[in-house]
């Protein structure tokens, strides 16, 4: 309980302060509600369309956790074919850096013309942000592993196979876990762009377009409550895969606090 208090009550009061912060300089600057709407405006305007935005909440989260579970798959597995060989990582790491360094909001409407309207375009929009952040950080870990530890394997008769798995992948879990809480935020992000332009129809919206028609509608205090709804998705999957990251390397934490002592 005091633990929990104590990584729990800091962000608390942090969010307590900002929106009173916020609730201050509407009041001070006499604000108008379009272009920022009171703290109260936004809750009641979430509470008003709870069941449009949870649906919406829950589309988002199917494409951006599909997104996510794809570059967790291609990214740990790029990674290991990645670090073979150094030929195969100077031929072909920069295109991993590529997907990276491209705009997603240009090559969002490829992903229409290739996948179609709907959650697939959104979910491939998910991968090709949060993908690269895992590729770099398995790369980093395999790369860092304990020379003597891969001499001391080798010497006992340890082939590239069981190299691998018993020695390299192990020592890089904390670099992957790195790269897959960096992924999961990013997820979301490519997610909201990839809604912006795969429509929808019917009564169901995702958030990204549900920005888009609160936008055109003047509707900024919803607006609000969608980018409110959007970073607690985020977070939602960053604390997930902490969560994973403490139960597979508890032993390696509790080792690391007690050799600080």
């Amino acid at each position: 309980m005091r633990v929990a208090l104590r990584l729990g009550l800091p962000p608390v009061v942090a969010a307590m302060l900002l929106i009173l912060i916020w609730q201050v300089v509407t009041w001070v600057f006499d604000i108008p509600a379009y272009l920022l709407p009171k703290p109260g405006a936004v809750a009641l305007a979430s509470i008003d369309h709870a069941p449009e935005l949870l649906r919406g909440l829950g589309m988002t989260a199917w494409s951006a956790g599909v997104g996510f579970a794809l570059s967790a798959l291609v990214g740990i597995t790029l990674g290991v074919v990645l670090t073979s060989t150094d030929l195969i990582e100077r031929a072909f790491y920069p295109f991993s850096v590529f997907l990276q360094t491209v705009p997603l909001i240009a090559i969002a409407p490829l992903l229409v013309v290739w996948f179609g309207f709907g959650w697939r375009p959104v979910a491939a929009a998910a991968f090709i942000s949060s993908v690269f952040p895992v590729v770099a950080n398995t790369v980093a870990g395999l790369r860092s592993t304990d020379r003597q530890l891969l001499e001391l394997i080798r010497l006992y008769g340890g082939g590239p196979v069981s190299t691998l798995f018993k020695l390299r992948l192990p020592s890089a879990l904390p670099s992957i876990f790195t790269g897959l809480r960096i992924a999961a935020g990013l997820a979301v992000v490519g997610s909201i762009v990839g809604e912006f332009v795969a429509s929808y129809t019917g009564g169901a919206l995702p958030l990204g377009a549900l920005v888009t028609s609160y936008v055109r509608s003047f509707r900024t205090d919803l607006v609000f409550s969608v980018v409110v709804l959007a970073s607690l998705l985020g977070l939602v999957m960053f604390a997930l895969v902490g969560m994973v990251s403490w139960l597979t390397l508890r032993h390696w934490y509790v080792g690391a606090q007690r050799g600080s002592y």
